[in-house]
This record gives C-alpha cells, sequence and structure tokens, in this order.
C-alpha cells in the first residue's frame, strides 16, 4: 500500500504569500488565506497588525521554526509566510439564508478534530454527492484544505460550500437560533443512526478518530447516536460515517 503523506508536496510559490507587508495586504484586500506560517521567534513591526487580521479573517496561525519556512524554498520571507486559500470560505448565516431562500431544508456537516486530509477530503466527496449543503471547520485543529485536500475530495471541495468558524460552540448556538437541531456522532450513544428524525433541518457533528468530539460541543449538542456495526469491531473511519440525504432525509452514515 502506498504511504500518502510520501506524496504530500511542498506548495507551489504561486500559492504562497511572502513576507508581512505581503501578507498583511493580502488580508487587508479580502483575500482569503488557509493559514498564515509565523517564526516562533518573529516580533516587531507589522506582527500585530497580521495577528489582529488573522483573528478579524479567521485565518489560524501557525507558530513553527525557522526550518519551517525556510522549507518553502523562498527568501525574504522576513519570518512570515502565507498560503492562499485553495478552497473559498463562506460565512455560515449567509448559507443558512440562501438555503432556506431556495425552498430547501438545511443538512449541514462540522468536522471537530479531523486533522487528516484524506479523512477530510473523503467526507467531502461524499458529502457533496449526498447533498449536504455544507461543510463547517473551526479555524483551529484541523487538517489544512490544500491542494492534497482537494484532489483527494475529487474536486469536491470547490464544489461544496464550506465555512470555517473561530468557535464550534458558538456555531452550534448559531444553528439553534435558526432552527437547526445538532446531531453528534458517539460511539456509546443509545440511539442508533436510523432512528434520528432528519426530516428537519439538521447538522451532524462527526469527531476526529482519536479523542471523538470535544465533550463541551458534546453537552450542547440536541442528540448523540451510533453507527451500528456488526461483531465487537469499533474502528470505522471517520471518511466512512457520514449520511445520505434521500427524498426522506434517513439512510445509515455509510459511504
Amino acid at each position: 500500500m502506498k504511504n500518502f503523506r510520501q506524496h504530500q508536496h511542498r506548495p507551489k510559490k504561486n500559492t504562497l504569500v511572502i513576507g508581512r507587508k505581503a501578507v498583511t495586504e493580502a488580508m487587508q484586500t479580502g483575500k482569503q488565506l488557509e493559514r498564515i506560517y509565523l517564526q516562533t521567534t518573529v516580533h516587531g513591526e507589522g506582527i500585530d497588525e497580521i495577528k489582529k487580521l488573522a483573528e478579524k479573517t479567521q485565518t489560524p496561525i501557525n507558530k513553527v521554526p525557522v526550518e519551517k519556512l525556510n522549507n518553502f524554498n523562498v527568501s525574504n520571507h522576513e519570518g512570515c509566510v502565507a498560503l492562499i486559500a485553495k478552497v473559498q470560505y463562506q460565512d455560515l448565516q449567509d448559507v443558512i439564508s440562501f438555503i432556506v431562500d431556495k425552498g430547501e431544508t438545511p443538512l449541514f456537516l462540522i468536522l471537530d478534530g479531523i486533522t487528516d486530509i484524506r479523512n477530510i477530503g473523503g467526507i467531502a466527496r461524499s458529502a457533496f454527492c449526498f447533498g449536504v449543503n455544507a461543510i463547517i471547520i473551526p479555524d483551529k485543529g484541523v487538517g489544512a484544505l490544500n491542494e492534497d485536500a482537494v484532489l483527494t475530495s475529487a474536486g469536491a471541495l470547490e464544489e461544496i460550500a464550506v465555512c470555517r468558524v473561530n468557535s464550534l460552540m458558538k456555531t452550534v448556538d448559531d444553528l439553534h437560533m435558526n432552527g437547526i437541531k445538532v446531531f453528534a456522532s458517539e460511539m456509546k450513544a443509545a440511539k442508533k443512526v436510523f432512528e434520528l428524525e432528519l426530516k428537519e433541518p439538521c447538522a451532524i457533528v462527526m469527531g476526529g478518530e482519536e479523542k471523538g468530539i470535544y465533550p463541551a460541543l458534546l453537552k450542547i449538542c440536541d442528540e448523540q447516536f451510533q453507527i451500528p456495526m456488526t461483531g465487537d469491531f469499533d474502528s470505522l473511519n471517520v471518511s466512512g460515517g457520514f449520511c445520505m440525504k434521500d427524498e426522506t432525509r434517513l439512510g445509515y452514515f455509510f459511504v
């Protein structure tokens, strides 16, 4: 079996924004950035402004050693390099309003703590095929939606709406305010997935395989469900569990 990680490549220079001034101007002019890499020891002119703009635009900042920046094979980076977003992020409330105005029933997917871009790509591919309106991800603690992620998704990440938010907890509150129920996938839940009422506006939370859904987030969801499996095998990959949206909005979370 081929090791996917061995084939991840260095970003092309035309996908990078290099230097403090260039990164600042990119955010000021509305260019969407996937994330910003700041050297761990960087300080001085422009850094505070970059951090403020990153917070405003919900752009993740990764503190990295200088070796990471040098590995981009660029010069004069001034301790700051940004990756241009391959995916165009959309405002969640705008997406909700658009769906409702079309007369459709919202169906969203929330990803919590999923860092493997292969899983994210596989999930996006299935979500798009099965009629999910949008994928919601946090601005931190999630794998970068880079060229590899888009490739794994077979291009679905460029077709389905993706909303990046700075707090999944607040997002659940926002969904509730819009009349959207939130269901959480939990291995030990009593209710089975096929017992859920999926005809109403809803969002499904899927957690990372190692830690699952953040406990505080799990607690504020409306209901929890489990995906039943035969025997005592409990290692369903997160990219293998998703909801099919058919005419009845009922279905197993398998793809």
